[in-house]
């Protein structure tokens, strides 16, 4: 903005609508004013009025300070003990501005990256979240071309995200997040740059988005390039890569401020044979002798991978639970082991901290209860004793049911060369005919 104001020319989108982009409060104004749907909000100016809100639409809230990158300074308050020590901290005194909106539960997240010219959209790419809303982009596993969307859902995506480039009058790059639930969707949040997933959908779709905003951006002539998804016959896969073994003491769990310190991207035939190529490329090591530890405490979510542990049973997986989990387990048929968990009294139970440490689980699936990551619990316990003696864990439950579908699904994984991917449109062809496509076991 100062430069503008000085007469200084800004390629690209104005900074005038940069700033109403980044400003929490009066992108969520323009959202109102385009009738385009949004969770609900307000602008917080005392501790009593961010109290009174969460009240009146209940908790979990999202708390967001404006001008920040990767989530910086976010948090999803689950109660007011929560949302009084976050709005009471240095770093929100030194905010801006603070925005509190309803955090919606159970909502797929929509990842929608655009290049648009005055206004009027050029290309996009939409990718979906495995994990649910709620997980930072950078942390998330996205699906390219999207695998679960709704048509209802893709065409409310695509009519959104054209009244907010319009609105805005985008010249260049521009990210949209989104959330969809029983097909509503609302938009979460506006980035008028690049994304890091512009590489991601750059190199699936074979198409330099980069290249086309930076003529868009410097006024040369460009033209739209149509992407037929339809004729696309391979899936991409980017997944995170995190450095919890560096970080002595930090809770490897998934949130709205981003962890990762990397990421992967994998294609396969299909999304789960891609998943499993971006496990591997991140570091995961596959549990040969199939021992996994199933710890979850929400009842909802324990309901939500019975099937998960029935297909690990199915596989031939030797399964250990934690108290909860293996009583659930058992009324599903699934045989475990019950361990004890770290806050549990001493008992004739094994401890599953002896288990890890030992290298008797391969596999730990711990999802975390409640949105609080610092809380020293069991679940945390676990799940650090996982990273600290190097065995591999999955913390999102999401993430675990696709695995266990990835691993019932697929046996060997293809290795190709890129441009064999990009050449699967051709009538009849597949992975390894024109090219010699190695095949590596996935055990």
């Amino acid at each position: 903005m100062p430069l503008s104001k000085a007469g200084v020319n800004i390629l690209g989108t104005s900074p005038e609508s940069i700033d109403q982009c980044e400003d929490r409060n009066k992108f969520s104004a323009l959202l109102d004013t385009l009738n385009v749907d949004q969770p609900r909000w307000t602008e917080v100016t005392d501790l009593n009025s961010a109290l009174e809100f969460a009240q009146e639409v209940q908790y979990p809230v999202l708390v967001r300070p404006s001008y920040v990158l990767s989530g910086a300074g976010m948090i999803v308050a689950s109660d007011e003990d929560q949302l009084r020590d976050y709005l009471s901290s240095d770093a929100v005194k030194m905010s801006r501005s603070i925005t509190v909106s309803k955090f919606i539960l159970n909502a797929k997240e929509i990842e929608f990256d655009g290049v648009a010219k005055d206004g009027a959209i050029l290309n996009y790419a939409m990718s979906e979240h495995v994990e649910n809303a709620g997980v930072h982009s950078g942390d998330a596993t996205l699906v390219l071309p999207a695998q679960k969307l709704y048509v209802g859902t893709i065409k409310q995506v695509k009519r959104i995200a054209s009244a907010i480039a319009q609105a805005l009058d985008i010249t260049g790059p521009f990210n949209i997040q989104l959330m969809a639930r029983a097909n509503d969707v609302k938009v979460i949040e506006c980035n008028l740059r690049a994304s890091r997933t512009f590489p991601f959908i750059s190199k699936t779709f074979d198409l330099n988005f980069i290249n086309l905003a930076t003529k868009a951006m410097i006024g040369l002539p460009v033209k739209s390039v149509p992407i037929a998804l339809i004729d696309i016959d391979y899936v991409g896969v980017k997944a995170p890569q995190f450095s919890f073994t560096r970080l002595h003491g930090a809770d490897p769990s998934l949130g709205v401020e981003m962890a990762s310190t990397g990421e992967v991207a994998c294609f396969g035939t299909d999304m789960h044979e891609a998943y499993l190529k971006a496990l591997l490329s991140a570091g995961f090591k596959m549990p040969k002798e199939k021992k996994v530890l199933i710890s979850i405490g929400n009842q909802d979510i324990k309901r939500e991978f019975a099937e998960g542990a029935l297909i690990l049973q199915e596989l031939g997986y030797t399964i250990y639970a934690t108290p909860g989990t293996h009583e659930y387990l058992t009324t599903q048929g699934v045989k475990s082991i019950a361990l004890r968990k770290p806050s549990d009294p001493e008992s004739d139970l094994p401890s599953v901290i002896d288990y890890i440490s030992s290298g008797k689980i391969e596999l730990v699936i711990n999802v975390p209860e409640g949105t609080n990551r610092e809380e020293l619990t069991s679940g945390y316990k676990i799940r650090r004793a996982a990273v600290d003696f190097g065995v591999s864990l999955i913390n999102n439950i999401k993430c675990a049911l696709l695995f266990a579908q990835a691993m019932q699904k697929v046996r060997k994984l293809e290795i190709c060369n890129i441009a064999e991917y990009y050449a699967m449109p051709t009538i009849g062809w597949r992975p390894g005919q024109k090219l010699t496509a190695r095949k590596m076991s996935i055990f």
